[in-house]
């Protein structure tokens, strides 16, 4: 039977971390101060001591030669788990994910596989400014070959990252900073959550919302709100940025003849763009009963003032606001 417990998602995180170096000698570690101090945001905390520094390494501030290890270490038969201390971070080592690891199965005939996970702790909201804040998953999905992750809750922090580990394809996991302290059931064995399946965390008949990470739980609180006034609203999970589930969001929208995208990245060129083309493109585009709606980043660099940095990311208020618009045509 399984067991259940309340978990924070960084305990989550690192519990799955445990289990994967517990079952699999291959798998190990990487990154800036994850040994003895446990990782900037102290995710991997005691790992080294359980572990010890041969499969905890610290590596140098110098992103671009740590994931260039990790992703020969991958190819060389190891499942490396590689953490920047932010996502923004990951600009530094664009050529070893982006040129090489994504690139890699396809250019040597699917004879190689890559099978490492790099960690990304993203998002606004903790005080940390322009270079350290942003939501860049968007990018990331933009390549094929890699696979993209975000979650929402403690349970699928480590359902995601298990399945990331097992995956023979480079995996990106991100994981919002203002979701480190959020609590929620953990099944306390391992298990996968399957990578590019969406869940429906609310149902709902008069608008369809999909979000990830940190919005899931804004856009489930302004649902709360609108059930007050009558308004009932579908909240989807992606969990996967890609490969995107069309098939949930596309059935929703069906049933909900209304679509609103919720993300925190930048609006332009976002993960809304792309599930708005994929409705269109879609037998869902028929359903439409009101123009798709984008609440994403303002087009700024996050700011340092608390004020302005919640100004330059969507709200709780200024969904419900949106939401309410749409359900009663004034879009």
């Amino acid at each position: 039977m399984s067991v259940i417990r309340e978990l924070s998602f960084s305990a989550a995180v690192q519990e799955a971390l445990a289990q994967a170096m517990e079952a699999d000698e291959r798998v190990f570690l990487m990154g800036e101060d994850i040994g003895v101090y446990g990782g900037a945001f102290q995710v991997t905390g005691d790992l080294v001591h359980r572990f010890g520094e041969d499969r905890v390494r610290d590596t140098p501030i110098a992103e671009l030669g740590g994931a260039g290890v990790a992703v020969g270490a991958a190819v060389a038969g190891s499942r490396p788990v590689y953490e920047f201390q932010f996502s923004d971070f990951a600009t530094l080592a664009m050529e070893q994910i982006v040129n090489q690891a994504a690139k890699m199965r396809f250019m040597l005939g699917g004879k190689v596989s890559v099978p490492v996970v790099f960690r990304m702790p993203c998002g606004s909201g903790t005080g940390a400014a322009a270079q350290h804040s942003q939501s860049l998953e968007a990018w990331f999905g933009h390549v094929p070959g890699l696979k993209v992750v975000e979650a929402s809750t403690p349970e699928d922090a480590k359902g995601l990252l298990l399945a990331a580990i097992d995956d023979p394809d480079p995996v990106l996991v991100f994981e919002h900073k203002l979701l480190y302290k959020v609590k929620g059931h953990v099944p306390a064995e391992p298990y996968r959550t399957p990578i590019g399946k969406a869940v429906v965390r609310r149902e709902g008949k008069h608008a369809t919302v999909v979000a990830a990470a940190i919005m899931v739980h804004k856009s489930l609180e302004a649902a709360e709100i609108l059930a007050k006034e009558g308004i009932d609203i579908e909240v989807i999970d992606l969990r996967t940025i890609r490969p995107i589930d069309g098939a949930t969001i596309i059935a929703s929208v069906k049933k909900t003849s209304r679509l609103a995208c919720v993300y925190e990245g930048v609006k332009t060129l976002g993960i809304g763009a792309e599930i708005s083309a994929l409705v269109a493109e879609s037998e869902a585009f028929d359903y439409l009963d009101a123009p798709i709606l984008r609440l994403g980043g303002a087009e700024s660099p996050i700011p340092y003032s608390p004020i302005l940095e919640k100004a330059a990311v969507p709200q709780t208020e200024g969904i419900v606001d949106a939401l309410r618009d749409l359900v009663k045509g004034r879009i």
